[in-house]
């Protein structure tokens, strides 16, 4: 846990008290000059100059997406931070503003939740984004809910425009996180690139908009598994995409992984979710902008293939 120097280390969040912990929350979320109303007041309020406001809201739940002894405080503030940042990413825009939403028991250290929200800060500010506001309330398990705010200055890139005929590809590091959580799901600590990448993804930030420059057809971030967001571009364009198994290289720690738990190694790749690399379609090869990767191809029908055939592995995280 890191080191606090406000007073709060053994403070639980029943002592300090709702407008306790929010006094020392507002000194982490700093504003830009387009907040005009920051936290403190009963809602944001915010300029934009040009463009579309893009907006999305997801949630972690201790137990379900996180576990804090898997992972320390500003580790979950960066991955609840980056999952929503993402999504802004995925529509070829750019996170401008961020809300969370914090249910915790009353015995959480305040020292765990002042971490937790200068983890996120620091996530936000790697992409220019800020806090402006939330809320706090009282519950058995730790619960963060983050609505992300973001704008576009082209047209946002849908899920919906893959047409036959174009290419499917990757950019950013993928199957790394699942890699980790397998490993910290058997007890184990190692490989440390692999937990150290489900504790804190790395999306590509910048590759959202050089997609949608360079004129990207259909877009979407990896958060549940690279075979079911490809299903979702496939169901939402209409179209068929085959994904290609000689398109990946298998880094040397998702192959130990794999060779300790007598599985194949791909299956991270396939199937793991929470690396937050981008998918996206391309009219064609030469379209696809420098740092992407051609992975498969779109083609007339339905659904997802892996070489033309039916994939019977994992294809990603489901909620139910």
């Amino acid at each position: 846990m890191a080191a606090n120097t406000d007073g709060t280390q053994d403070t639980t969040l029943g002592e300090a008290g709702e407008f306790g912990l929010i006094a020392e929350l507002v000194k982490i979320f700093e504003g830009d000059e387009s907040v005009l109303v920051g936290p403190g007041d009963d809602a944001a309020v915010l300029r934009i100059k040009h463009g579309h406001v893009v907006v999305s809201t997801d949630l972690m739940v201790e137990g379900r997406h996180f576990r804090r002894d898997w992972a320390s405080a500003s580790d979950v503030g960066h991955r609840a931070a980056a999952q929503n940042l993402s999504d802004i990413n995925a529509m070829g825009g750019t996170a401008r503003h961020l809300t969370i939403g914090l249910a915790a028991p009353a015995d959480l250290p305040v020292a765990w939740a002042l971490d937790f929200a200068r983890g996120f800060a620091e996530e936000c500010a790697s992409v220019g984004a800020t806090v402006v506001g939330g809320d706090i309330t009282r519950a058995a398990e730790v619960v963060i809910a983050v609505t992300v705010l973001g704008q576009c200055t082209q047209a946002p890139v849908l899920r919906s425009g893959a047409e036959p005929g174009d290419v499917l590809a990757l950019t950013g590091r993928q199957g790394w996180a699942a890699g980790g959580l397998a490993v910290l799901g058997r007890g184990f600590r190692s490989p440390r690139v692999l937990v150290e990448a489900y504790r804190r993804p790395e999306p590509p930030y910048a590759a959202g908009r050089q997609a949608a420059e360079a004129g990207a057809t259909s877009l979407i971030d990896i958060s549940d598994g690279l075979l079911a967001e490809a299903g979702h571009l496939a169901e939402a364009s209409g179209v068929a995409i085959d994904v290609r198994r000689d398109a990946f290289e298998v880094p040397e720690p998702l192959q130990a992984v794999g060779a300790a738990l007598g599985a194949d190694p791909l299956q991270f790749i396939l199937g793991g979710g929470d690396d937050h690399a981008l998918l996206a379609t391309f009219p064609d090869v030469a379209s696809v902008p420098a740092g992407w990767q051609v992975v498969g191809e779109v083609l007339e029908g339905s659904g997802v293939t892996v070489d033309g055939a039916a994939y019977d592995g994992p294809t990603g995280w489901t909620h139910f």
